[in-house]
């Protein structure tokens, strides 16, 4: 039987997959994206896009007996619910091994954890990538904001940010898209914490919403968000970015891409006389049987853990522990963002001011600790993301009452109320990591993961500090009733996981230099969060778009030289 052969092959088809297929398309190359889920068709399998809760059987809210058999690990997703529950996977079908706890929230098919992410789009700075050089703790960046800079316009432009320019220095400002607006009372707010504080900004977020399409967006079929803050359910007006919407549209286009659903990659494969990845073998779902690709570039691009789980199983003679793992780091410094909790209070006056809509975004509080004289007993930062709104009927459901009474007290909104969460970063540590058990096999007879991971004394300070400053800003901004909010999570709750394949400019403890190309195995790139040599404090989707977008160029420029 023939092996079918590709110039490039992309493993994952989610945030950093879909670029990547976009990119290698776009400049001809024959591509081959590798999704182990099911085939899934943006607008067609958003089954509960325009649902109403009396369409559901239990009204939005998950049935408790299919949560405890099937979705015990994916239930801690706080945006999990019955209307979008297709998106995430079944545990018990997919299972892995906590020898600490960690949320490992993941969905398996076409678009990944592009289509349930938070759309959150953050530029990193050089506060970021020197950080680790700067005080030790980590491996330093073989790359700088410079180098990243021109690829977060590209990536920006083509997904559609919207945001505010605000001329931070350490948040630079992006390609933007009109920014939402902020409510009155979110504006209130920004002027008073402002006034008290100066380090510190309240801005609208920077959203991966289109608030006013360009002519490459509506080509791809892409409309303006329209308010509804339904986007956990997968939007057929194309308004948030996701690969769904965007990437592979514009990959399959080209009439260079074509997709393998189903396929669980066992193995990258190795020319030990090349030195050269040659291939994947990959397991299918549906038949089990197995089969192989065969590529001379291949992007890895299968999430974090999942990027290392295969990387990790790839065994040869030339690669006993792991393919491209000469330096034993494979599976090592897995981060996640610090994400604790914060304070709430109510804002009183402003009872006769609403809004309309339901604004799917927030407002964020860029970091402001350990920076210039702001400096605190651990190392690093945080910053809160947050909104401000009034309670509606559902608020005031205990009221007791009856008649005309009651129902104008439904009718009514509530006062207004702030909520801010803080987003702190995780310092990058060996012991966090993830291994294989070859003893536990999961349906497909690949070895299990196992995660083991936990906060260290730097966290729990920042922990104390992210909730601490919280109740501090909302109380002189002139909020009544401030309460702290306190969560007692384990890793992985921000589902932000990075650095199992880290850069770096050694390779005797990275495992990729600055174009995400694996030290040891040139034609092998890793472009989504296991590249990421520290987790900052940002979403970091936005990074590895820019970083997948430019691993891409450098790969067809070698590739073209021969040099790959």
């Amino acid at each position: 039987m023939d092996i079918p052969v590709y110039d490039a092959i992309v493993i994952g088809s989610g945030m950093s997959g879909g670029w990547a297929a976009k990119e290698l398309t776009e400049k001809n190359f024959k591509t081959l994206v590798i999704e182990r889920g099911p085939e899934t068709v943006h607008g067609k399998d958003y089954p509960h896009d325009f649902s109403n809760p009396w369409d559901l059987e239990h009204r939005g809210i998950m049935d408790e007996k299919l949560l405890e058999r099937d979705y015990f690990v994916q239930r801690r997703c706080f945006g999990m619910n019955e209307y979008n529950r297709s998106h995430f996977v079944n545990d018990r079908l997919n299972p892995y091994i906590e020898e600490k706890p960690f949320n490992w929230i993941r969905g398996y098919h076409t678009g990944g954890r592009s289509v349930m992410w938070g759309r959150q789009s953050y530029r990193l700075s050089n506060l970021d990538f020197e950080a680790n050089k700067r005080d030790g703790h980590g491996t330093d960046w073989p790359i700088r904001y410079e180098d990243l800079s021109q690829w977060y316009d590209y990536v920006e432009d083509f997904v559609g940010v919207s945001g505010s320019t605000e001329h931070i220095e350490h948040l630079p400002d992006g390609v933007f898209l009109p920014p939402m607006e902020m409510n009155c009372a979110e504006k209130a707010i920004k002027q008073r914490l402002e006034k008290q504080y100066a380090d510190r900004k309240l801005i609208i977020g920077r959203i991966a919403n289109l608030t006013k399409p360009k002519p490459h967006h509506i080509e791809l079929g892409r409309g303006p968000c329209q308010f509804r803050n339904q986007c956990s359910r997968g939007c057929s007006f194309g308004a948030y970015f996701s690969s769904l919407t965007a990437t592979l549209p514009a990959a399959k286009r080209t009439g260079n891409l074509s997709m393998a659903h189903n396929s669980i990659v066992k193995e990258i494969l190795y020319d030990t006389e090349t030195g050269r990845a040659s291939g994947v073998r990959v397991i299918d779902s549906e038949t089990l049987q197995e089969r192989e690709y065969r590529a001379r570039i291949i992007f890895l691009c299968a999430s974090t853990i999942g990027s290392a789980q295969i990387l990790l199983n790839s065994k040869s003679t030339a690669f006993p522990n792991g393919l491209a793992n000469s330096s034993g780091v494979v599976g090592h410094y897995l981060t996640d963002h610090l994400m604790v909790g914060g304070a709430t209070g109510v804002l009183p006056g402003y009872e006769d001011q609403y809004y309309t809509g339901r604004r799917a975004n927030g407002i964020y509080i860029p970091r402001f600790v350990n920076m210039g004289d702001n400096n605190q007993d651990y190392l690093r930062g945080f910053g809160y993301q947050g909104a401000a709104s009034r309670s509606n009927w559902g608020g005031q459901k205990a009221t007791p009452g009856i008649g005309v009474d009651l129902k104008k007290k439904l009718h009514d909104p509530g006062p207004w109320k702030f909520t801010i969460i803080g987003f702190g970063e995780m310092l990058p540590r060996y012991d966090n990591c993830i291994t294989l058990d070859e003893e536990r096999r999961d349906p497909y007879g690949l070895p299990l993961v196992k995660i083991n991971v936990s906060w260290s004394d730097n966290e729990s300070k920042m922990r104390e500090s992210i909730i601490s400053n919280a109740v501090d800003m909302l109380v002189k901004s002139g909020l009544e009733d401030v309460k702290p909010v306190e969560w007692d999570t384990t890793p992985g709750t921000a589902i932000h996981e990075m650095g199992t394949a880290r850069m770096g400019l050694d390779a005797k403890t990275s495992v990729l230099n600055g174009f995400n190309q694996c030290h040891d195995v040139p034609n092998l790139f890793v472009t989504d969060g296991a590249a990421m040599a520290s987790s900052t404090c940002h979403s970091p989707s936005l990074t590895y778009m820019a970083m997948t977008a430019r691993a891409v160029d450098y790969a067809v420029r070698q590739d073209k030289a021969n040099l790959l």
